[in-house]
């Protein structure tokens, strides 16, 4: 398990791994706090994150044309207008740092 300065679980692993200091037993009360708590709130950030890779592929796809925009259902190109149209309103989202060098 890793802890931030203040003690509070940062994340949890199975196995054992480099910075990973400490264990508890599987049912001890904070693990379960945080899997409940903050693992949600985890999960539902790396889901944000997830969204907009997918898009990026979507749009790889498209651009190499390997798939056409209208192959997806109405919905997933619904979604994907609306997204597009709302990311542009805010001038972009760059959800990777700059610094990574990554597109």
């Amino acid at each position: 398990m890793k802890r931030d300065g203040e003690g509070r679980i940062l994340a949890i692993s199975r196995q054992a791994e480099a910075g990973f200091d400490e264990s508890l037993p599987a049912d001890s009360p904070e693990i379960a706090g945080f899997i409940g708590g903050n693992g949600r709130e985890a999960l539902a950030s790396t889901d944000l994150r997830l969204v907009r890779v997918l898009e990026d592929v979507i749009d790889l796809l498209i651009a190499r044309d390997l798939i056409r925009f209208t192959d997806l259902p109405q919905e997933a190109q619904d979604k994907l207008l609306q997204r597009r149209t709302l990311r542009a309103k805010l001038g972009g989202l760059d959800l990777l740092d700059s610094d990574d060098g990554l597109i």
